[in-house]
């Protein structure tokens, strides 16, 4: 048996891309391809998932109660977030266009990217490929700005945000 030595960020990417493909089927390279993680990192990122019972043992099916509780009671504190310097990105938290709408703020959040086109305190994104897959795949885009929520937002935004996922995820 392998001993688990903890979730890693990209762990809850994988997830909620799962979870945005709703019943498509799919397979590694899938998940790979849009993700721009490995196939292997894939399977060990499951592996870990399925040890920490946020998906089942055949590593198809979130266990969706699981990864929301997770999300909502533990990200912040497995998963903090230091806003970095003014930048120009990709918008995220409550900068992101659903949240935007809800939300004033003078504080914007962004993932560091080229293609962006607002500036903002840099939040590093998950993993790396999360901008890439977030401007392919909208569902995923306000999932990952939900989290980000999560991580980063006052207890109103905060509340909405977990609103959101659970509509999603559960």
């Amino acid at each position: 048996m392998r001993v688990h030595n903890g979730m890693r960020p990209h762990d809850i990417v994988i997830l909620l891309k799962i979870i945005a493909l709703k019943d498509e089927s799919w397979q590694y390279r899938d998940l790979s391809a849009s993700l721009n993680i490995s196939i292997s990192e894939i399977s060990a990122s499951l592996i870990r998932s399925s040890e920490a019972e946020l998906i089942d043992s055949n590593r198809k099916k979130v266990s969706r109660n699981n990864l929301m509780d997770f999300i909502q009671f533990g990200i912040k504190y497995v998963f903090p977030i230091k806003p970095g310097p003014i930048i120009t990105g990709i918008a995220t938290a409550h900068s992101h266009p659903f949240y935007a709408a809800r939300f004033s703020s003078s504080e914007p959040y962004v993932w560091p990217s080229h293609e962006g086109n607002l500036r903002g305190s840099a939040i590093e994104p998950l993993h790396k490929g999360v901008v890439k897959a977030a401007l392919e795949d909208e569902l995923l885009y306000k999932l990952l700005a939900s989290v980000d929520v999560v991580r980063v937002g006052r207890v109103r935004e905060i509340a909405v945000a977990v609103s959101v996922l659970k509509e999603n995820i559960l």
